[in-house]
């Protein structure tokens, strides 16, 4: 249910706060973590080593917000500087996080402890990096959307920061993943509704790119995968979450209660997949 607004002195994050004891609307798989308190541009989410969620576009564009493990309120985090608006948001080993800044062809670096903000990676010839995935070793890959003209592109960011072109000439590059096993990378095109599959190696060369699966309709966004290896994408326009085997095969669909999910991600213990959802600014996640 959603919380009541208060009419008094106390941070805006409180007034929409809602516990994770809230019921689903609609007969949905969801339940909903907390109201309206972000813009149209929520994305992101991340969790990092202590079970921390992270969103961007918090009140404001250009923001990182923070939910604590066990909380259920947003919080301001950071503001970004410079004009940067993040997206997609990845952990490392070490857990630093990394934030895709489309505004300026940039990768952003955060460290969570002091709060200080570097650029990592910068490419001008880049569109907008928009999702990241990150493999176990540090290496980075980032989805390049050119939305104007329907096409895309797919980065390589080595753990030095230099950028490398992969991909020239794809669809709308979105959502963007490695297998938890570090042998494939996933990446879909939104409008034209594949997801590809490579082959990947220790170095982030990639090879027999593939069709993994396509949709009849609606759109992608982000992507996640489980620990066993399933891939559950955020089917926007569609309300809906979909899981989908190794294989290819369509596991399961779950029901939201916002129609655009823009991206996913698990929880420590992987018993919980946030999902941001960018027509109702806030934040579902569905229990395992």
């Amino acid at each position: 249910m959603k919380c009541i607004t208060l009419l008094i002195a106390l941070p805006l994050c409180l007034f929409f706060a809602c516990s994770e004891t809230s019921g689903n609307k609609n007969s949905s798989d969801s339940h909903i973590l907390c109201d309206s308190v972000f813009t149209t541009g929520i994305e992101g989410p991340a969790v990092d080593s202590n079970n921390n969620l992270y969103l961007v576009n918090f009140q404001h564009e250009g923001s990182i917000a923070v939910v604590k493990a066990g909380d259920s309120i947003p919080q301001l985090f950071i503001n970004l500087t410079n004009g940067s608006v993040g997206n997609g948001i990845r952990f490392d080993a070490h857990n630093n996080m990394y934030v895709a800044d489309y505004k300026n062809h940039n990768v952003l670096k955060i460290d969570l402890v002091t709060k200080n903000i570097s650029v990592f990676a910068h490419d001008s010839s880049m569109n907008q990096p928009n999702d990241l995935a990150i493999m176990k070793n540090g290496i980075l890959f980032a989805s390049d959307p050119n939305w104007k003209n329907g096409s895309g592109q797919l980065w390589r960011i080595s753990i030095n920061g230099s950028t490398t072109l992969l991909e020239d000439s794809m669809g709308t590059t979105n959502g963007v993943e490695v297998s938890p096993d570090q042998k494939h990378l996933y990446v879909n095109e939104s409008v034209q509704r594949n997801i590809w599959m490579y082959d990947v190696d220790t170095l982030g060369n990639l090879s027999n790119k593939k069709i993994f699966t396509t949709f009849p309709d609606g759109g992608m966004d982000g992507m996640r995968c489980d620990k066993s290896g399933n891939l559950f994408v955020a089917r926007y326009d569609k309300g809906l979450i979909a899981s989908i085997s190794p294989t290819g095969k369509l596991l399961k669909e779950y029901k939201l209660n916002g129609k655009k999910p823009t991206n996913v991600s698990f929880s420590k213990d992987w018993k919980k997949l946030f999902v941001t959802i960018q027509d109702k600014k806030w934040i579902e996640y569905i229990v395992f």
